[in-house]
C-alpha cells in the first residue's frame, strides 16, 4: 500500500511538472465589461473572485503548474508563448457601449494560430447575453455555429431543471455522473466538428470539439464553469461541475502536447 501511494505521488508530481511551462490566456478584448459600482473590469476574468469570475477555474490551471495571462486583442505578440487561449461571451452593446467585435483579421490570425498547435476554447452564452454575429464568424471557421436560443431554463433554484445526466464516454466527463448547465445556447456543427455533449433529448449539442491542423478547438454553448457554478457555492452536492472543470483543465493542457 505504501509503495502504491509513493507511485501515485510521483505520478501527480510528474503531471504537474509536465504542465509547468504551459501558459493559459483568457481573452479580455472581446469580453471587456466594467462593473458599474466599482469601475473595474469584471465578468469571466481570472481575478474576479465573485460569483461572476473565473478565479476558481484559474486556480485549477495553477494547480497543474500552468501560468495564467490576460489577453488583449489576439495577435502574434499577445499570444506569444500562449498554449491555451479562452474566449468567453463576447460583449453585446448592452454590456459594453463600445464592444470589440471579432473581425476578419482576428479569424485569419486565430485559424493560423490553432493550425500551428494552439488550443482554443470558445464559450458562448444564451441568446440575449452574447454577441453572435461576429463571434460566429470565428466559430464557423472551425465548424461551429452558436445559435441564438436558450435551453435548460431554470426557474428560481429548481436546480434539476439544469441537470445533465446522460454524459458521454469522453475525457471531459471521466468519473462525472451529473453536471449543471443553465440557459445554454446550442451549437450547430459542420466540417470536422463532432458533438461531445448533447442535451437529454439528443437533438441539441451543448459542447463540441474539432481537430484543426496541429491544434484543437472546444466549443461550449455557455460560460458554464464560472465561480457561481463550478463547485457547491450554490449547487447541491449531487452536481459535479468541479470534477468536470478539473477534467476540462486536464483535457486542454494535454492537447497542447500534441
Amino acid at each position: 500500500m505504501k509503495r502504491i501511494s509513493i507511485l501515485a505521488f510521483v505520478f501527480c508530481a510528474f503531471a504537474a511538472v509536465s504542465f509547468a511551462q504551459k501558459t493559459v490566456g483568457l481573452d479580455n478584448w472581446f469580453n471587456h465589461e466594467t462593473n458599474a459600482k466599482t469601475g473595474k473590469i469584471f465578468h469571466y476574468t481570472w481575478d474576479d473572485e465573485a460569483m461572476s469570475g473565473f478565479s476558481q477555474l484559474g486556480d485549477l490551471f495553477k494547480d497543474r503548474g500552468a501560468a495564467l495571462k490576460t489577453i488583449a486583442r489576439p495577435n502574434s505578440q499577445s499570444l506569444k508563448g500562449i498554449d491555451v487561449y479562452i474566449i468567453v461571451d463576447p460583449d453585446t452593446i448592452k454590456e459594453n457601449p463600445t464592444p470589440n467585435y471579432v473581425d476578419a483579421s482576428d479569424v485569419k490570425f486565430l485559424k493560423k494560430w490553432v493550425s500551428k498547435g494552439g488550443v482554443l476554447l470558445l464559450m458562448a452564452n444564451d441568446g440575449p447575453n452574447c454577441e453572435f454575429t461576429h463571434f460566429n464568424q470565428l466559430a464557423e471557421a472551425f465548424g461551429f455555429r452558436f445559435q441564438t436560443k436558450s435551453l435548460n431554463p431554470v426557474v428560481n433554484r429548481d436546480w434539476e431543471m439544469g441537470a445533465e445526466i446522460n454524459l458521454p464516454n469522453h475525457p471531459l466527463f471521466a468519473g462525472v455522473n451529473k453536471i449543471y448547465m443553465k440557459e445554454v445556447g446550442p451549437i450547430a456543427l459542420s466540417k470536422k466538428a463532432t458533438p461531445v455533449l448533447k442535451d437529454g433529448d439528443g437533438q441539441s449539442v451543448f459542447i463540441a470539439e474539432t481537430p484543426f491542423g496541429k491544434g484543437y478547438v472546444l466549443a461550449v454553448g455557455d460560460p458554464w464553469l464560472y465561480n457561481e457554478y463550478i463547485n457547491h457555492w450554490l449547487l447541491p452536492e449531487s452536481f459535479e461541475n468541479l470534477k468536470a472543470a478539473s477534467n476540462l483543465v486536464d483535457l486542454l493542457l494535454k492537447k497542447t502536447g500534441k
